[in-house]
């Protein structure tokens, strides 16, 4: 594939979650530095894909700015000691292989948890940045509505999306069906280190229940809950926002419970109270199952829940490979056909200069309906002799031979002759 669709890319898989935090982007960032490169780089079309497992770039230019976008996204980022951070950053400067890699990305493949029912969303949001900011020109426009309809594909004809491939997944999946019974639920989630973050981060979308966070220390509750749809307690509050809540859930790393079934006790439980205890060593009593209306579902029952839908998800993998191998089949095919499309619109614009002249000479003495006729008899002969070139030349665009095809039509009607017309102009 003649386009250059490049990429740079720093995930999960290149850095640790302490390097790529502090070079992901958020909304404002990712949009501010699109802009930035707009005008330095001069780029057409960008992508820029950025969340809490990787942060990826891609454009489409002749030339390898790689390095030069890793080092301005660096700067950008306050991190002026750029030589210590572009060891984690994949640099690919193939177009099927950076094409391929976006495909991989949107559909969840190259996800943490494979099959991500995030990552297409975030995918959405990202071309939106693009074309809000006309960095999507054709080529991304095609390319983006290729890839939501393989990840639509994905959704109809696989299990890939089907049921909570992480605890933190099942978690979020088991509060929801927990709560559909409850009239304007309450959700408290207890413990913010990397499981409670991701439950957070599961809950950012959801709206199903009222979502209040507390954490040992407030200001990082605070911090997390910044531009997000979450009410922060502090930890003082505890037993006052357990009475409260519907649903705990609790990630708290304590040597020992913190809710027990003493202080349960105290608490006047009118309706079901339930509680999801992730902590190793618990930081929930087993024992409180025995308090009338409290109900305990503790990490190794939804563990054997994710574990047998990753099992799914893993099971549909081929699958979803196959989806991505055909639809970057298809989108080869048109890329190739748009690299002809200025000459298919310049020999079309040249026989119907040819056509309109002839028709000029003839119509002197044709009344209107003579005339009329004349029009739809020559512009229906143009359209005849016009379609078996342009299938041929679309097959030998496939068979990657057009090269020649276009040397020829360009000698045999002197194509050059005629006025240019936008390359990037859809083909008929």
């Amino acid at each position: 594939m003649s386009i250059p669709f490049k990429s740079i890319s720093i995930s999960h898989r290149s850095a640790p979650l302490t390097i790529r935090e502090q070079v992901a982007l958020n909304e404002e960032e990712s949009r501010a530095f699109a802009i930035k490169c707009k005008d330095l780089f001069g780029l057409q079309e960008m992508l820029i894909v950025s969340t809490c497992n990787r942060t990826e770039v891609y454009y489409n230019t002749p030339e390898d700015i790689s390095s030069d976008l890793v080092k301005s996204l660096l700067i950008e980022k306050g991190l002026h000691q750029t030589q210590e951070y572009t060891p984690y950053f994949h640099h690919e400067a193939d177009a099927e292989a950076s094409l391929r890699h976006l495909f991989e990305v949107a559909t969840g493949l190259q996800s943490k948890v494979v099959g991500d029912l995030q990552i297409p969303n975030q995918i959405k949001k990202a071309y939106q940045q693009s074309a809000d900011l006309n960095l999507a020109g054709p080529y991304l426009h095609r390319l983006m509505h290729t890839i939501f309809y393989a990840n639509k594909r994905v959704a109809q004809e696989t299990s890939f999306r089907d049921g909570a491939a992480s605890v933190s997944y099942a978690t979020v999946a088991l509060a929801e069906e927990l709560s559909q019974a409850i009239a304007q639920p309450k959700v408290l989630i207890l413990g913010l280190g990397e499981i409670g973050l991701d439950v957070c981060k599961n809950m950012e979308d959801k709206d199903f229940a009222e979502i209040t966070i507390m954490n040992r220390t407030l200001e990082k509750a605070e911090k997390i809950a910044h531009d997000k749809p979450f009410r922060v307690a502090p930890i003082e509050d505890l037993w006052k926002e357990i009475a409260q809540a519907d649903i705990i859930i609790s990630s708290v790393r304590n040597q020992d419970p913190i809710i027990t079934q003493a202080e349960l006790k105290k608490l006047s439980i009118l309706t079901f109270k339930y509680f999801i205890d992730l902590s190793v060593p618990r930081s929930i009593e087993e024992g409180i199952e025995k308090i009338s209306g409290v109900l305990l579902y503790n990490i190794d029952t939804l563990k054997e829940r994710a574990d047998e839908a990753l099992r799914i998800r893993m099971a549909s993998v081929p699958d979803v490979r196959r989806i991505i191998d055909e639809s970057v089949i298809s989108f080869n095919d048109w890329s190739k056909e748009m690299e002809v499309s200025p000459t298919i619109h310049k020999l079309k614009n040249a026989l119907e200069q040819i056509r309109k002249e002839e028709i000029n000479r003839h119509l002197k003495g044709l009344n209107p309906q003579e005339a009329e006729k004349l029009e739809k008899i020559t512009a229906s002969l143009v359209q005849k002799i016009i379609k078996q070139p342009i299938i041929h030349l679309k097959a030998a665009c496939k068979r990657g031979e057009s090269d020649s095809m276009v040397d020829a039509l360009n000698d045999l009607f002197n194509l050059e002759a005629y006025e240019e017309v936008d390359s990037n102009s859809p083909i008929q």
